[in-house]
């Protein structure tokens, strides 16, 4: 998994995807955290997102860096912990501005029961399960 994170981290921006009925909804994300052996994300439940993960938790990210590509699949579970929102907050200052850990908005996330899997042109595709 801290592999998973150390890409995520050196890409900045992957791609969400989640389910809204029938239709495929993707779009950027940049934050990601470990916190208590999870990988976390964080958005604001004010957004289509949060309605969206809550509706069917099931979701995808997409990554690309260097020629080397990273989807990791699973469940996303809400934390309400104000534990969790403080340390992505305290990772992400800059969102400080928008986002509290003890405010009604903030929204982390945790990976369960989640695939990555890595991939190139060039070499096999590799599947870690976390």
């Amino acid at each position: 998994m801290e592999e998973v994170y150390e890409f995520l981290k050196k890409c900045g921006t992957y791609y969400l995807a989640t389910v809204e009925g029938d239709q495929p909804r993707v779009r950027p994300f940049g934050t990601v955290d470990i916190f208590e052996g999870k990988l976390y994300i964080q958005t604001g439940k004010v957004k289509d997102v949060s309605r969206q993960l809550q509706a069917n938790p099931r979701a995808e990210i997409c990554a690309y860096a260097d020629g080397k590509w990273l989807r990791v699949s699973g469940k996303l579970i809400r934390d309400d912990r104000v534990e969790a929102k403080k340390h992505m907050l305290d990772n992400y200052p800059e969102l400080q501005g928008m986002y509290s850990a003890d405010d009604d908005n903030t929204e982390v996330l945790y990976f369960e029961d989640a695939t990555a899997v890595f991939y190139s042109f060039t070499e096999a595709p590799r599947v870690i399960k976390f």
